[in-house]
């Protein structure tokens, strides 16, 4: 790997890297191995990240929150910590009442005992409690946070192995909205449940002592019960469809801005802020409405669950007061009472938070599910193997291909290229020139026929070696928002400087570099926007040369570019291309002059093939097409 970071001059040996095997009917799982940062064969980095210890089930026939719980299960200690320390600090807290009943009636009524020793056990019992519970409420959060930053990574891990196919026909909102509000819904009620259902189970344990101190009467605290029961199932149905409502409106406000943020050059050069600003405003209303919707349900129904358990207290201080007037029940047993009724109470009033926490994180796991049950259309076969020693021989076998449902935009495509050739497509536009760059790299999968590289299918082998023998510069470059020297190295993250440099310098991009503030090391704006367009196209091209694959795609790469930089460009690309496999998609007669043979396509098949002054002489479609590029230039 050094020889290919120094130099861009020389490929030097191939060799092989870390590959998966996967079948095909699943998606890919993400690597297993996440040690220390270090280099890969292949020219990346191994993350140090160790990822999620667990995946959510397959199984889409389970509930959802079994599919969950891999994902809590693997955080068992922390969590079961929490729940045990939470338990026992509930226990403390019920043990109070059931002193402080024996205190009074022994103390007050048979004075066989001192008030200070139960006031020293309660004070015991309080510290206990709440150094159990502060220790308790630790572990939840810790354990929510990771479970929440698990499932983030799940997903975000599962959308790089999804095929280009998905972004076609996905909205990046939507994904963002899942990937953030969605998954808080679900690590909130996945953590926070099981706490609410151990003060439930506490609430028994107070019932137990009612039951001790006054069967009859812990019977009559409990009649309204059953009454919660049947409200809290009319909740949970009622509050499902609008909580799936509210989540989806969440991700069209959320597409909506991303759209706008990055389009936000297209708005202002056509003057439409007035009409996006509405369009916003619109669907801020849709999740308005949704909102006031759950808001009113909320209101409709938490009173009942929230105030039921009050007329139970009425209950008991109605029929208790009355017996201990008559003298069949202790004062200390009344104020017992009352305080496991108060304890009773807690579960019952966050019932209603319960059943809605419920609701919305089942919608919010269905819509993650969407995402996590898509399987990627292109994945690696069994028994894949990596792609060495390339020799750049490029055969296009009869190949059809269509995007989607739509109709076939390569029909019966035949082309092979000899290794070290340079090959210029043209074509009029839709005449599929990008299209056979991305089969070749298998961004997508032919519908038919074969693509092949030295005569191995690229369906055959893995699509990291695929990918890093195969390098495509495409005509709207990508920028991150890091350092120009960063942006380069994306490829080989440890290339050196002078390797960079190197690069930049065959792009023709070494001299505007370096008159930036701060050289290799300013940082470009989101999208490399505070660049040009020709800038951009030079880092994009420094950054594929780079990583020096023996086989090169040019999509339109210098088209934002003037004439004179692009001449310095192609003096270099003329000398690097001489030693690995070119496919040039052009328009420019100085571009395609870069190719000694010159192919031309129309309705997704070859019609003309030959060098530049055959093809003016023999293919009328071949001269139309450049007289229409020369006069939209002119």
């Amino acid at each position: 790997m050094t020889g290919r970071a120094e130099t861009i001059e020389s490929r030097g040996p191939r060799v092989t890297g870390h590959r998966y095997d996967v079948p095909v009917s699943n998606p890919p799982a993400p690597p297993t191995d996440r040690g220390a940062a270090d280099a890969n064969p292949l020219g990346g980095v191994r993350s140090t990240y160790r990822g999620p210890r667990a995946e959510i089930s397959r199984d889409p026939a389970l509930s959802w929150w079994r599919r969950i719980l891999p994902i809590i299960a693997s955080h068992r200690a922390t969590f079961v910590a929490s729940i045990v320390l939470s338990f026992a600090s509930l226990i403390f807290q019920t043990l109070v009442p059931n002193l402080l009943n024996g205190a009074i009636t022994n103390a007050l009524a048979h004075h066989t005992t001192t008030l200070h020793r139960v006031v020293i056990e309660i004070i015991a019992l309080g510290v206990l409690a709440g150094v159990s519970g502060i220790l308790s409420r630790h572990y939840l959060y810790r354990t929510a946070y990771e479970v929440e930053a698990d499932l983030r990574s799940l997903i975000y891990e599962h959308l790089t192995w999804l095929s280009f196919s998905f972004y076609d026909r996905v909205q990046s909102g939507q994904l963002i909205s899942r990937a953030n509000s969605d998954i808080r819904s679900v690590q909130m009620y996945s953590t926070f449940a099981p706490l609410i259902v151990v003060q439930a189970c506490i609430g028994v344990l107070a019932f137990g002592f009612m039951l001790k101190i006054d069967p009859l009467l812990a019977c009559i605290a409990m009649v309204v019960m059953p009454i919660l029961y049947v409200v809290g199932i009319k909740m949970r149905r009622v509050l499902f469809p609008i909580s799936w409502i509210t989540q989806a409106r969440l991700a069209d406000v959320a597409t909506i801005v991303d759209e706008n943020v990055n389009g936000v050059r297209v708005v202002k050069a056509f003057a439409q802020e007035e009409a996006e600003i509405n369009r916003l405003a619109d669907a801020a209303e849709r999740l308005a409405w949704a909102y006031v919707k759950d808001a009113r349900i909320r209101g409709q129904w938490s009173p009942w669950v929230q105030n039921l358990p009050q007329l139970g207290l009425a209950l008991v201080l109605a029929f208790g007061g009355y017996m201990v007037i008559h003298g069949t029940l202790g004062v200390g047993a009344i104020l017992a009472f009352n305080a496991y009724l108060l304890m009773l109470q807690a579960p019952f009033m966050m019932l209603g938070q319960l059943v809605m926490m419920g609701q919305r994180a089942k919608a919010s796991a269905e819509r993650i599910f969407e995402i996590l049950d898509e399987h990627p259309e292109v994945v690696e076969r069994p028994g894949a193997y990596d792609l060495v020693e390339v020799g750049g021989a490029l055969d296009f076998d009869h190949v059809r291909f269509g995007y989607g449902a739509g109709l076939e935009v390569l029909s019966d495509f035949d082309l092979h290229l000899e290794a070290g050739e340079t090959v210029a497509l043209v074509g009029r536009t839709g005449a599929g020139k990008s299209t056979v760059a991305r089969l070749v790299t298998r961004f997508y999968d032919v519908d038919g026929g074969a693509v092949r590289i030295d005569a191995h299918d690229v369906r055959d082998v893995t699509l990291d070696s695929l990918r890093q023998n195969v390098g495509v510069v495409l005509d709207e470059p990508f920028l991150f928002s890091v350092s120009v020297h960063e942006n380069i190295a994306y490829g080989l993250p440890h290339a050196s400087r002078d390797a960079v440099e190197a690069a930049a310098r065959a792009a023709a991009a070494h001299d505007f570099i370096t008159a930036l503030p701060d050289g290799y090391d300013t940082v470009v704006g989101e999208r490399g926007y505070t660049l040009s367009g020709g800038q951009r196209q030079r880092i994009a091209i420094a950054r594929t040369l780079l990583v020096n694959p023996p086989i090169l795609i040019l999509d339109d790469a210098t088209s934002a570019i003037d004439v004179h930089v692009e001449s310095a460009i192609h003096r270099a690309l003329g000398a690097l291309m001489a030693s690995r496999t070119t496919i040039i998609i052009a328009h420019r007669i100085s571009t395609i002059a870069l190719a000694r043979r010159v192919i031309v396509l129309d309705e997704g098949r070859v019609v003309a093939d030959g060098t530049h002054q055959e093809l003016l002489e023999n293919s009328p479609l071949y001269a139309e097409i450049l007289a229409q590029t020369m006069a939209q230039e002119g």
